[in-house]
């Protein structure tokens, strides 16, 4: 795991400019730096050990002639077959790393080479002959890929921090990424909140020529449900295929442990992986909050090591600049600071971790999935459900309404994912500038569109799968693990699960529970038998328990006297009044610590934002 950066050469003093953008993301590989500079090209690696921990690993590295030079960040899991024929063809290798893979292949397969892959990877090879720039990101967006083009100068890299370091870089504000960040709590689609600092999306690779930049995607989903086996039969792929996965994912030539909390997904890689330590965090001893006490206890069972840590409100809050100024974006997902210290007590260990991330999306876990046609009210005319839908909507927002509102639109209309803070009027009311944001359902409209006339369990798996997952869960993965310079490793996102996750029936990813009530429904049906399967008896119950997801008590804390009064002040702060209309905030805080409404959420992605302002805008990218 490491970090990369570089740019087109145009400046004179290029080697000293791509130091300070290295040093930028130093977090990310603090054991080995290396660089390459030439008339056209500058190229820096930052390097974490993992595989080939000799200086042999060292980046940037080159084919045998030296004619294309390579940067990487990231695990090839399969490179050893792939090495074995690329000698075959005549490649001469001189390390034994994934890197140099991955430059032989290149060389052998053009951007063929994207589909015999199976890992997690951003990487960009400089062709010298051709004087083209190639670079491509991984099936999933496990790893990052970000670039900008500022005048002539073409920059790229794992942190958008780094891009700080070039004297070409101009640093501006993208307020329509803000107005879309308070629906969707974190930056969705390819553009970021710095203008002209763009994303390249999941699955895809760019060409650089003359100036010119072609994008392509190389791979995607593809649901489509295979009805012929049986479930059982269903069951026993599963954790065929998950077994072989974790195998893969602990290649490494240093130790590999595990998170853990008290859900199936940690619980299934830990007890597959057989890893000898675990890693767990909670707050408070309110079993809401905390997720040790079945940690831990299932780690007794399994016979592994737990280490855990009690996070403080005071450590929650006094971390909040520093996670803001790694993520580079704002994010509002309060779990990004418990995986933030889970990271940390990881790292004081060892430098490479497993963790449960897409199991949820893959195979159809998250609550809301359970929700269509779910009530004998799904049984009512669609017309029908439409108005009193309609009606609801002029009602305040509380559960129950909240309900028939939901059922009276198409999940098109309703759904962009697992958070929706402001609607796009609320935003507008809440905003004080004008910006050209398209509306939330113009974002989701190509992925749905890709899904037409599958069932909308399907349809929301689909859309999670491209927005959520890359811009929320993979996001703060990445950026939390190596703030703590640890590598996280993901088995659940391997293209060999999802090539057999996405033929497994609705039913069998989203199930009604008959033994109870109609409304009763089981998520990730068919993963929970199989995680069931291989997981000791005595911790069944265990691995079966519903999953907190890193739970914060931030509806609580801001009721109280201390958080209250920074937030309070947040919103009333120069910054605040130069994009919202701060009496709004103030009601929305106001009427949460009142008890008239739970506007957690809404007030802390405003909240964060501010707090990801004063670190890049007024502090110039520092904490």
């Amino acid at each position: 795991m490491c970090g990369i950066v570089g740019f087109t050469n145009d400046i004179g003093n290029a080697g000293s400019v791509i130091e300070s953008m290295m040093d930028r993301i130093r977090h990310r590989g603090p054991d080995a730096e290396g660089k390459y500079v030439d008339d056209d090209i500058a190229l820096g690696h930052r390097r974490l050990s993992i595989i080939d921990v000799t200086t042999q690993g060292d980046q940037p590295i080159f084919n045998e002639d030296g004619s294309m030079v390579i940067v990487f960040n990231g695990e090839i899991y399969n490179y050893q077959s792939i090495k074995k024929v690329l000698i075959e063809a005549g490649h001469v290798f001189t390390t034994n790393t994934d890197t140099e893979v991955l430059i032989h292949g290149y060389e052998e397969y053009g951007e063929k080479l994207l589909d015999k892959l199976r890992g997690m990877f951003s990487f960009v090879i400089w062709d010298k002959n051709k004087k083209e720039l190639f670079g491509a990101r991984d099936f999933f967006g496990i790893k990052p890929m970000y670039y900008a083009v500022m005048g002539k100068t073409f920059m790229f890299g794992s942190e958008i921090k780094s891009f700080l370091e070039h004297p070409a870089f101009k640093k501006e504000l993208n307020t329509s990424a803000l107005e879309n960040y308070l629906t969707f709590q974190y930056s969705v689609g390819n553009e970021t909140f710095f203008k002209n600092v763009f994303k390249l999306p999941p699955a895809h690779y760019f060409r650089l020529k003359d100036g010119k930049i072609s994008i392509r995607r190389y791979w995607d989903v593809d649901f489509a449900a295979d009805d012929a086996p049986s479930l059982d039969e269903w069951v026993t792929k599963i954790s065929d295929t998950f077994h072989d996965s974790v195998k893969a994912h602990k290649i490494a030539d240093v130790e590999v442990g595990s998170f853990l909390s008290s859900g199936v997904d940690s619980s299934y890689v830990a007890a597959v992986a057989d890893v000898d330590k675990t890693f767990t965090v909670g707050f408070g001893n309110d079993e809401k909050y905390n997720e040790i006490g079945w940690a831990k206890g299932f780690s007794e069972a399994i016979g592994k090591e737990n280490t855990s840590k009690v996070i403080s409100p005071e450590e929650y809050w006094d971390s909040l600049s520093m996670i803001q100024y790694h993520m580079d974006e704002p994010l509002a997902d309060p779990s990004a600071v418990a995986l933030y210290f889970v990271c940390n007590i990881a790292s004081q260990k060892l430098k490479v971790v497993l963790s449960g991330e897409g199991a949820d999306e893959i195979f159809g876990g998250y609550n809301v999935y359970s929700d269509p046609d779910g009530t004998l009210y799904d049984k009512l005319p669609r017309v029908l459900k439409r108005g009193i839908g309609s009606l609801a909507e002029k009602l305040p927002a509380k559960r129950g309404v909240n309900f028939f509102v939901r059922k009276g639109k198409d999940v098109e209309e309703r759904f962009i994912g697992n958070a929706y803070m402001f609607t796009p009027e609320q935003r507008k009311k809440l905003l004080r500038i004008t910006t050209d944001a398209p509306d939330p359902t113009s974002v989701t409209k190509p992925f749905f569109n890709k899904v037409k006339g599958k069932d909308d369990v399907t349809k929301m798996q689909y859309l999670d799968l491209h927005l959520w997952m890359a811009g929320d869960i993979l996001l703060k993965a990445d950026k939390m693990s190596m703030a703590n310079s640890l590598e996280l490793r993901v088995p659940f996102l391997d293209k060999e699960i999802m090539s057999l996750a996405e033929k497994i029936p609705t039913k069998y990813r989203v199930t009604h529970d008959k033994g109870t009530d109609e409304t009763k429904y089981i998520t990730k049906y068919a993963m929970r038998l199989a995680a069931k399967k291989d997981t000791p008896e005595q911790t069944a119950k265990t691995a079966a328990k519903k999953k907190l997801g890193f739970p914060v008590p931030i509806r609580v804390w801001l009721k109280e006297d201390k958080y209250y009064n920074i937030v309070r002040d947040s919103f009333v702060s120069n910054d605040a009044e130069q994009f919202f209309n701060t009496d709004v905030l103030i009601k929305l805080l106001d009427d949460h610590r009142n008890g008239k409404a739970d506007n957690s959420r809404k007030i802390w992605t405003v909240f964060i934002f501010l707090i990801w302002y004063n670190v890049y805008f007024n502090n110039n990218g520092k904490y």
